[in-house]
């Protein structure tokens, strides 16, 4: 079950656990529960952290400089027990490293950590991933957070909509289900020149709706009735996606990542994937994503 770490300020009461790193809990102050719960009859995540890949491998397998890489969708991170680093009132970091048993399905050195720090009514993940060993690493890192929706009574999913800064034109890829690849030739248009559309379930029949070319580096997720909701942050990112299992599901998932699953078009290399960062010997890599409750 992992140990479960709870940390508070006068806006915001958040739990998570070392197993994954994985938030279990945002609370406002007066009262919301935003963080889905994990009822396992939909969808027993919560916000998982994903790592070393985002997505599925072809087969789960890929090529790689320091040879084949093992992997289950969305790799091991979010499965893993962490260790604390620092805990503090209101942030705490966690850690993992590298194993002999990681190394038999990632060949490489690394040390992953993920923090959880609140500010007023603002909760920020950062990922910091660094390079101990001695060649090259290549990896990408994403945030997979789902959120009740209706948030409050009285609500429908349908009253809720995403919502862009800017201007944007959406041909999300359509998903292969079974091997979880992205089929990058076959694309739906979700929306033309729009900054926002409306919850519906049937929006995720095929899978989720993968956005690889967004304008914008922020979105909203809104109540037309209550006006309550979040705000996702995610400057450093270059993907985004949002989805919902195909259930009548009562959350819906907002996803930045910093690559995504296989394409069609790509071939088996690790190497070669889209977003995959390469981080050098020494080096560090960080990134971050805010979630804003209002």
């Amino acid at each position: 079950m992992g140990k479960v770490v709870a940390s508070k300020n006068d806006h915001l009461s958040v739990t998570s656990s070392t197993v994954g790193a994985e938030l279990q809990s945002i609370c406002s102050a007066d009262g919301i529960s935003y963080l889905w719960n994990g009822d396992p009859r939909y969808w027993g995540g919560r916000a998982p952290n994903l790592f070393p890949f985002v997505g599925a491998l072809r087969n789960g397998r890929a090529q790689s400089a320091q040879g084949e890489i093992v992997l289950p969708r969305h790799g091991f991170g979010r499965k893993a027990e962490f260790a604390v680093e620092t805990e503090n009132p209101d942030s705490v970091t966690y850690r993992l490293e590298s194993t002999e048993e990681t190394r038999k399905a990632y060949p490489y050195d690394f040390i992953f950590r993920v923090t959880h720090a609140l500010k007023e009514n603002t909760l920020t993940t950062v990922y910091r991933v660094t390079n101990p060993g001695k060649v090259d690493l290549p990896f990408c890192v994403g945030g997979h957070p789902a959120f009740h929706v209706p948030l409050v009574p009285g609500e429908q999913y349908e009253d809720y909509r995403i919502e862009f800064p800017e201007k944007e034109t959406i041909n999300s890829p359509q998903v292969d289900i079974e091997a979880g690849l992205i089929m990058d030739h076959k694309r739906n248009r979700l929306m033309t020149d729009g900054t926002s559309f409306r919850l519906n379930h049937i929006l995720f029949r095929g899978d989720a709706i993968v956005m690889d070319d967004l304008r914008s580096r922020s979105v909203r997720l809104v109540s037309d009735k209550s006006g309550h909701g979040v705000q996702m942050d995610f400057e450093g990112m270059d993907y985004f996606a949002v989805w919902s299992p195909f259930a009548d599901s009562p959350f819906v998932c907002l996803e930045p990542w910093t690559g995504t699953a296989t394409q069609y078009s790509e071939d088996d290399v690790f190497e070669h994937k889209q977003g995959i960062r390469i981080l050098a010997p020494g080096e560090d890599y960080q990134v971050s994503y805010t979630i804003t409750l209002f």
